[in-house]
């Protein structure tokens, strides 16, 4: 371990504890190291570990409810800590790295530098033009920790930054260690579980949050990066090379689908609070370079159009652009800023009188400022902050994120039957017309960039995507609908085998053709990974998203359509989930373009843009990988594997299809899943406010993606992830295996995100859970299938052990097992209790209390839940 992150995870343990023993008493820190030891104990000696009973469940057979609730909250604190450190070791690492030969190319640099070698700066700044990358953020319940928890952390956090100077003196050190100790007190003591249902708009603040901290601030910074990247020299002192790419969509507060607790008032207060925190942010950020923009008019005269844009302002607001001149005498450029920082205040206040009517007024305003600058030679001022600043409102305008709205298809049609029979309407209906009116009144007030995507799940064909235009009609009229993308989302692998034939339907239509005309023939296509994944298991589900890309991407070039897929990816390995920037690489020829779409989910949106400096890395990479699988040569690269390796594909596919099919369609199989995992209890985390299931029944069709992922997870075992592969690799020739494993991304992928999975599983463990169910059988079929998969992913990779070439992931993974096992063992005295039957109900309630803090726990040292 390297030394920084043992010392640092070494104190904060140390402090934890002290606090554990301050709480609870010596005893209570006893039992807890005993644990601890038991656990390490028993990895270091194999033959323990198949001891019956296994030692760690003797021991906390042997507490009182309570003493075994403190354990598992001292372990999960613990998790939390170490995700903290670890978090601040790859901080460090990148900033040394960023110390280190000035020579060295980072991912960006490297790819820019590569892609200018294949096309030429021409071509390069065609690509240029045209990228974009937009992340969508969504309210996927996917995020266990509390907010209050994080902020606890981040205090943690904070503490250990500045115990971490070097200028510190010893007092401060003391001081320093005091208030770190008062920090990880906080954090202890801070309740682990929701005590009530989260609401919608509790999750669009919670949203804000990583706005506020890390993307408002972050995105120039991004920008500047590459500009300095294109070329370095001038970086600063000339106009940018670099467009706005970066754009931010949310479904938080838009996404219905299954959540009727996201209405149309939902809708409207959740642009209201992004728009309100945008404009604050644009505020001060205008507020702060205004002020410090003090050249004078003798050095940096301004030029007609500045002084043009002044006589207005004193015309308009006379009052108010003379105090500001009076604090700001012979500073014009300093005296429009700050008068720009006066529209911005009044946008947000709602002052008509002031207010910018458009974010591209403003836009406008500041590029007045730049010119103005720029004609004068300052030319630094011009390009530095003002254009950071220009920056920022080009990216996030006055609303943030585009609002996407979501709803499923069936909605439509329910609600289109129910007007075409007259008479009172159903509440869904209303629902469906209200909000619809309500993307109106968001296009009217924030412009129609704001809110124009409306997403429809589980999309079959053409008339689904007419039904929303009809609708809108209906909703405005007589007044003209909003402007509307409606967007298809193909979810299953047959909607999605379908997909081209909808499409060809869908261009028929006439609003469609009508908004292909206005973008200059742009379309966003929505793939859905999980739904995809659960249905058919992460071989069939990965190889039918890759060929769906690859038809849709001939469909759409045949038929001139500038075409974007929207990746519906989940943050588990079971849901699409893995590395973004490899993601990027394996899509199929062609189908990036410059362009990449995916939702961010859950805990997702904290691990990558919770910190500034992960943030930035992540976005940095992302968009490396977006250039380079724009290229000619990745295209013909992928081209060429992909056909290469087809007859192989096809035969693993059909052999991991019907293995997982096989499995999941046995008999009794949901009520078995029901009965081994925690399934029905994850929705006493309150994690989200959308349901668990789409509907009422309770079956696997109709159970969501995440929970499906995350009581896998629980249980050490998270199938969704490999199951199936090793069945799909047992038919194929080991060689041809090694060499798609080689040559083709997709190949490649797939095999290191099942070895991932593979590596934060635990076969005794799960074997304890599978034996909850009482189907031997099926137990024996799920760990014949898991020791297949590690055999054969062992055999294709040329690995003794998973993980072997990974071996920083592989040692993060060993040390973290020991004190899984510790809650594991937590967790499943509690199922145990629960399966068998609890009968007072003051007592259930404690059990199942238990339960949910050893899933918190088990969540957070995994890093990962659906």
């Amino acid at each position: 371990m390297p030394e920084a992150l043992r010392d640092e995870v070494r104190l904060v343990g140390d402090l934890l504890g002290q606090v554990i023993a301050e709480h609870g008493g010596d005893s209570l820190l006893a039992d807890v190291e005993t644990l601890r030891r038991t656990v390490i104990d028993t990895r270091n000696h194999g033959d323990a570990r198949g001891a019956s009973p296994h030692p760690a469940e003797r021991l906390v057979s042997s507490w009182q409810l309570d003493r075994a609730e403190q354990v598992a909250r001292a372990f999960t604190c613990y998790f939390h800590i170490v995700n903290l450190a670890e978090e601040r070791h790859r901080v460090r690492a990148l900033r040394e790295t960023g110390r280190g030969d000035p020579g060295s190319l980072d991912a960006l640099q490297g790819a820019l530098a590569e892609v200018r070698g294949q096309l030429g700066d021409g071509p390069l700044s065609e690509l240029l033009a045209e990228l974009r990358v937009h992340p969508v953020l969504t309210a996927h319940p996917t995020e266990a920790r509390r907010r209050a928890v994080t902020a606890a952390v981040r205090r943690v956090d904070g503490e250990l930054e500045r115990r971490s100077d070097p200028r510190t003196s010893h007092a401060e050190q003391r001081e320093s260690k005091r208030r770190l100790l008062e920090a990880v007190d906080a954090l202890w003591r801070t309740a682990q579980l929701r005590s009530a249902e989260l609401q919608p708009l509790d999750e669009v603040r919670t949203v804000m949050a990583v706005f506020d901290e890390t993307l408002f601030r972050l995105v120039p910074d991004v920008y500047r990066q590459f500009d300095d990247a294109l070329s370095p020299d001038d970086a600063g002192a000339r106009p940018p090379l670099v467009p706005s790419f970066l754009r931010f969509g949310s479904w938080v507060g838009g996404d219905r689908d299954g959540n009727p607790r996201v209405t149309a008032r939902v809708t409207v207060e959740t642009m209201l609070i992004q728009s309100d925190h945008v404009l604050r942010g644009l505020e001060a950020a205008a507020d702060r370079i205004g002020r410090g923009l003090t050249v004078d008019s003798e050095t940096t005269p301004p030029d007609a159009p500045l002084c043009a844009r002044l006589d207005t302002a004193r015309d308009t607001v006379g009052d108010r652009l003379a105090g500001i001149e009076a604090r700001s005498p012979g500073e014009p450029h300093r005296q429009f800023l700050l008068h720009i920082v006066d529209r911005i205040g009044a946008t947000r206040h709602g002052d008509a009188s002031l207010a910018y009517s458009t974010p591209e007024a403003l836009i406008d305003d500041l590029r007045v400022v730049q010119m103005s600058l720029a004609t004068a030679d300052a030319v630094r001022q011009a390009y530095g902050e003002v254009q950071q600043l220009l920056w920022q409102a080009e990216t996030f305008g006055f609303h943030l994120a585009d609002l996407e709205v979501r709803q499923h298809s069936d909605v439509h049609h329910r609600a289109l039957a129910d007007l075409s029979r007259g008479g009172a309407r159903s509440g869904d209906t209303e629902e469906v017309l209200d909000t619809l009116r309500a993307m109106e009144r968001l296009q009217q007030r924030f412009g129609p960039s704001a809110c124009h995507r409306y997403v429809v799940s589980f999309t079959r064909s053409a008339a689904d995507v007419a039904a929303v235009y009809r609708l809108a009609e209906l909703a405005c009229a007589p007044h003209a609908a909003p402007d509307l993308d409606v967007v298809p989302l193909f979810e299953t692998i047959s909607d999605l085998r379908n997909a081209p034939t909808v499409l060809d339907a869908m261009l028929d239509l006439e609003p469609v053709q009508r908004r292909l005309q206005a973008s200059g023939r742009a379309l966003e296509v929505m793939l859905g990974y999980s739904d995809s994944a659960k249905e058919s298991g992460p071989v069939s589900a990965s190889l039918a998203l890759y060929s769906v890309q690859a038809q849709l991407t001939s469909w759409a070039a045949s038929r001139s359509i500038r075409l974007t897929l929207f990746h519906g990816r989940g943050g588990a390995l079971g849901r699409g989930g893995g590395p973004a920037n490899r993601a990027v690489m394996a899509q199929a020829p062609g189908s990036v373009a410059g362009r990449f779409k995916v939702t961010e989910q859950g805990e997702v949106i904290f691990a990558r843009y919770g910190n500034r400096t992960l943030a930035r890395r992540h976005l940095e990479q992302v968009t490396a990988a977006v250039l380079l699988a724009s290229t000619t040569t990745a295209h013909q690269r992928a081209e060429h594997a992909a056909t290469r390796f087809a007859d192989l594909s096809r035969v693993v596919d059909g052999a991991a299809l019907g293995a997982y099919r096989e499995l999941v369609d046995i008999d009794g199989f949901a009520e078995y899943f029901a009965q081994v995992t925690p399934v029905h209890e994850l929705g006493g985390l309150h994690l989200g406010s959308r349901p668990a299931r789409r509907g009422g029944a309770q079956s696997l069709a109709t159970l969501r993606a995440i929970p499906w992922v995350f009581a896998w997870s629980q249980i050490r075992l998270n199938l969704p992830g490999w199951y199936g592969l090793g069945s799909g690799l047992a038919v194929a020739e080991l060689e041809e295996l090694r060499l798609a494993y080689k040559e083709w991304p997709l190949f490649n992928v797939l095999i290191d995100n099942a070895e991932m999975s593979l590596a934060k599983t635990d076969r005794l463990i799960a074997g304890e859970y599978l034996a909850l169910g009482g189907q031997p059988l099926i137990a024996d079929r799920i760990l014949a299938e898991y020791d297949r998969t590690i055999e054969l992913v062992l055999a294709v990779t040329g690995q003794s052990r998973l993980l072997e070439n990974r071996r920083v992931l592989s040692w993060a993974v060993e040390l973290r097992n020991p004190y899984i096992d510790a809650l594991s063992h937590l967790q499943l005295r509690a199922l145990r209790a629960l399966r068998s039957g609890v009968r007072a109900d003051a007592e259930r309630e404690r059990v199942e209390r238990l339960l949910l803090l050893t899933v918190n726990g088990i969540a957070a040292g995994l890093q990962n839940t659906g």
